[in-house]
């Protein structure tokens, strides 16, 4: 080695790595994971004591055995609970399904012309849309009775469908104007220089790119709809409404005392949504996720 070479190797600053501690890095993590399990157990005792007492019978279902295993094995309960439920249940895939998917389209119409289809009082508009999801549904809901009875739709599955694409257009635009801001807009003066309109524009570019917002929507709206109790109960009976109703006659009904059927009752209604989410819950956050950046 030269001197010159030998000066500039003694005039480089020599950089060290940190040095990480094993034991407080592993205390961290310990820490962390602790924590972690904790509160995973807080979240899965509810869901152990709904599936051991499903499988009790009548006799062994009691409050005061409820963290005790089932001493006998039993599927009646869920027999019994199928029988009651699956008509409803029936009915509320008629609600969820199609409310679901108008709402969403009409959202991601609102949302499209709302975000790039600029036209005096757009801003207003939007926020009198938006307005519709502060509104508490215990406020409006005599006279929004008053008004179904007034139009003539008939209870049940027609008017909860109504209903939930009505109130779910307000949060539906707000996730399409929000992820329509973050398409390209070379995109859409390309279609506009092809002679495209705004339909044309939005069915052949936009339509397309709106796979994560759909996604996102539809998880959202068919939660919503499948969990709801107050539109079910004010407008639909235990004939024609949905699971949440007849789930609460079944709790609340002549088999009170048989906390396994109604245990397996709430399994079974909660089943759907839990698939929803395992399934399509990454999906989900992506889709989130896609319209929160910009660039």
């Amino acid at each position: 080695m030269t001197a010159e070479a030998e000066q500039l190797t003694a005039a480089r600053p020599v950089t060290t790595a940190p040095r990480v501690r094993p034991g407080r890095y592993s205390l961290t993590r310990t820490l962390k994971y602790a924590a972690l399990i904790f509160f995973l157990i807080v979240v899965l005792i509810p869901v152990y004591v709904l599936l051991v007492t499903s499988f009790k019978g009548t006799g062994d279902a009691d409050p005061s055995r409820a963290w005790a295993l089932p001493q006998l094995w039993t599927l009646e309960n869920w027999a019994t609970a199928w029988t009651t439920l699956s008509p409803a249940i029936g009915r509320t895939l008629a609600i969820v399904v199609p409310s679901s998917i108008i709402s969403a389209f009409l959202g991601s119409l609102n949302g499209f012309v709302l975000a790039r289809w600029s036209f005096r009082g757009a801003d207003i508009v939007f926020t009198v849309i938006l307005f519709g999801m502060f509104i508490p549904y215990q406020a409006v809901m005599i006279p929004l009775n008053q008004l179904v009875l007034d139009v003539g739709i008939p209870t049940g599955v027609p008017t909860l469908i109504m209903l939930h694409v009505v109130y779910g257009i307000p949060i539906t635009t707000l996730i399409f104007r929000n992820y329509y801001t973050t398409v390209p807009h070379e995109l859409i003066e390309a279609g506009r220089v092809d002679g495209a309109g705004m339909l044309r524009t939005y069915w052949s570019i936009v339509l397309p790119l709106s796979i994560p917002s759909f996604v996102v929507v539809l998880i959202w709206q068919f939660t919503s709809a499948w969990n709801d109790f107050l539109f079910a109960v004010f407008f639909s009976s235990s004939q024609n409404g949905p699971v949440t109703v007849a789930l609460n006659n079944l709790a609340n009904g002549a088999l009170l005392q048989n906390y396994g059927v109604s245990m397996a009752g709430a399994l079974f209604a909660s089943l759907p949504t839990l698939v929803v989410y395992i399934i399509l819950g990454k999906y989900f956050i992506g889709g989130l996720m896609s319209g929160s950046v910009k660039g």
